[in-house]
């Protein structure tokens, strides 16, 4: 039975999960006040806190980091790489503390786990982060070579629950044509083929259904009038696109289940916005279904929204015709991440190089 260590850092937060193969043993959210996270000039120079809260935490739960088997962190904002389980190299571990493509604290993911890792002689590793790019080519273009369509989303839920519908149904992920919807803070439609996410809306400043504080696709002309209206900085209309668009433009709130209460209680315009966020998302799963040319076995509905039985049915009911749909809701990281490191220790996927 192989013993891990998960580290899933956040912005005010830090997610420590011990498992004993998929079984979680211990699970604790460390929070961090803006004023401690305030002390710290970058995201790299917190390593040493955020290390000895977690250090403590297992010291107080009589766990020895000389008794696991490996410690696997949060992937961060690293060069576009294909899916997997990565070891932290060396060369990994320096895209990390420079932030290849931005600085965020899930970079701390991979950082805090080769400091323990290596102090207990042990591998770490990374799984599936947001930066996953397995993009076929012509996914890419946009109409403006300029502007590329890129590879932002949930790569690590996506994964783990189209991973989880291969195992039930008794085949592999790699031999599935799947479409997976993540609906949480933001939304993601990916189209997998073949065990590769080969097209993706965007889930941070892209292309796609607008999200509970994302805007998703806008009318181009009409953002590019607004950017040069004299109005705004550049740092309010992204603010509009990302943070507070979507839900809480319209409705000045980001939690569905707030919109899912006002709507019971007869406000007709949440009940628009609601039923435009469902349109919006099965227009993305239709545009899916071409770049699978119709051959979908499955798709399915994650993240945190799909606990509304209102969302997944409505989902399901238009979309049913292109294939049967599955909701997994919810976003476990913890097992994902510990599922992850699991599938290369127990030799059922090979360790991704960098």
């Amino acid at each position: 039975m192989a013993k891990l260590l998960i580290i899933n850092p956040g912005s005010t937060s830090t997610k420590i999960g011990v498992f004993e193969d998929e079984k979680l043993i211990l699970e604790e959210t460390l929070r961090h006040s803006t004023e401690e996270i305030a002390q710290y000039a970058s995201i790299v120079d917190q390593k040493d806190f955020r290390k000895k809260i977690i250090m403590d935490l297992l010291e107080a739960n009589n766990i020895k980091v000389t008794d696991l088997a490996a410690v696997v962190g949060r992937g961060g904002m690293l060069k576009p790489i294909p899916g997997g389980t990565y070891p932290v190299t060396d060369a990994l571990l320096e895209d990390l503390k420079i932030g290849k493509q931005g600085q965020h604290a899930s970079n701390l993911g991979g950082i805090l786990a080769r400091e323990i890792a290596d102090e207990a002689g042990i591998p770490s590793y990374i799984v599936d982060p947001v930066v996953v790019d397995e993009l076929q080519p012509l996914a890419r273009y946009s109409g403006v070579p300029d502007l590329p369509r890129t590879s932002v989303f949930h790569a690590l839920n996506q994964k783990a629950v189209a991973k989880r519908y291969a195992k039930e149904q008794g085949k592999k992920y790699d031999e599935l044509n799947l479409i997976v919807v993540h609906m949480g803070g933001g939304v993601s439609v990916g189209a997998h083929k073949n065990g590769k996410i080969v097209d993706v809306f965007n889930a941070l400043d892209g292309d796609g259904a607008f999200s509970p504080e994302r805007a998703g696709a806008v009318p181009p002309g009409a953002l590019v009038k607004l950017c040069f209206s004299g109005k705004y900085d550049e740092k309010t209309i992204y603010k509009m696109l990302v943070g507070n668009g979507g839900f809480n433009a319209y409705l000045g709130t980001n939690d569905a289940r707030v919109v899912e209460e006002k709507i019971e209680a007869g406000d007709a315009e949440a009940k628009n916005v609601y039923d435009a966020f469902i349109y919006q998302i099965c227009k993305n799963i239709g545009s899916q279904s071409c770049v699978l040319e119709g051959k979908v076995d499955q798709i399915i509905l994650t993240g945190g929204i799909a606990y509304s039985k209102y969302v997944a049915g409505e989902i399901t009911k238009k979309v049913s015709w292109i294939a049967p749909v599955t909701v997994y809701p919810g976003e476990d990281e913890l097992l994902a991440l510990a599922q992850g490191g699991l599938r290369v220790l127990n030799g059922e996927e090979k360790a991704m190089e960098y």
